[in-house]
């Protein structure tokens, strides 16, 4: 079984954390797409990242300063978002280590698939950005199956806690035997499922390190998640997609 999460937009550099690091399959796809933006001007850049002046500024000097290969940082601990912050990578024992190695793949727009201590440098660059290399007109395009390919190798099962922009890079081109479970996790509030999106970033993280705990290797087992107050609702599920609703919400 495999693992997909999201990468996080904030990220940092903690050379010291991990001391064996590996190489990132995609390593000279993610090169290449890092040597196209270096040719970009700032208002280009700005529009492809979305973001502000300041944020643009500092994405820019990381592009002029940074080098793909050295001080690198492990990829399940250099994104600080919620997620991760609530995985909590940096107090894993071993055996947590050895499970997500093996298991968790994280969605990436520059680098496409990364392994937990893949070492990465900090980066700006969204599944969705509008980035045209050559023929393609966007990183949906340029990655095109070769991520689906990567992540069935050698499991036919997937199961989903990455948001839909990263999602959608692999279910494009699910074939009939991959296993493909997304968890959803929300509130039943007048007779729907509302999805928050922090609470649903946090329960992802939560579960991945529930998973590495409990070093959980079928799906079914997945059913026994209930940390966060949320609580397996066979009745909203399917075999696609399995939902957790916060227990208060139970009648």
């Amino acid at each position: 079984m495999k693992i997909i999460i999201s990468p996080a937009k904030k990220m940092n550099r903690k050379e010291e954390e991990l001391d064996r690091l590996t190489r990132p399959v995609f390593y000279e796809e993610a090169c290449c797409l890092r040597e196209k933006m270096k040719t970009m001007d700032f208002g280009s850049l700005k529009t492809l990242w979305n973001c502000n002046d300041k944020i643009a500024e500092e994405n820019l000097e990381r592009l002029r300063l940074y080098e793909m290969d050295k001080n690198l940082t492990g990829a399940v601990i250099a994104y600080e978002g919620i997620q991760y912050q609530y995985m909590a990578p940096q107090v894993f024992t071993e055996r947590q280590w050895e499970y997500i190695k093996g298991h968790l793949r994280i969605l990436s727009g520059l680098y496409g698939l990364l392994g937990p201590q893949d070492g990465v440098i900090p980066y700006r660059l969204e599944m969705q950005a509008k980035l045209q290399i050559g023929e393609h007109k966007d990183l949906y395009s340029f990655w095109g199956d070769r991520l689906y390919r990567e992540l069935t190798r050698e499991d036919r099962t997937i199961l989903n806690l990455a948001s839909k922009e990263y999602s959608k890079a692999i279910e494009k081109y699910l074939e009939k035997d991959v296993r493909y479970i997304t968890c959803i996790f929300g509130e039943h509030i007048q007779g729907k499922i509302k999805v928050k999106a922090t609470k649903a970033k946090m329960a992802r993280g939560e579960m991945v390190r529930w998973l590495s705990e409990n070093q959980i290797e079928e799906p079914e087992e997945i059913k026994n998640f209930h940390s966060l107050n949320y609580v397996f609702r066979e009745e909203y599920s399917s075999e696609r997609e399995f939902v957790f609703l916060e227990k208060e919400e139970v009648q």
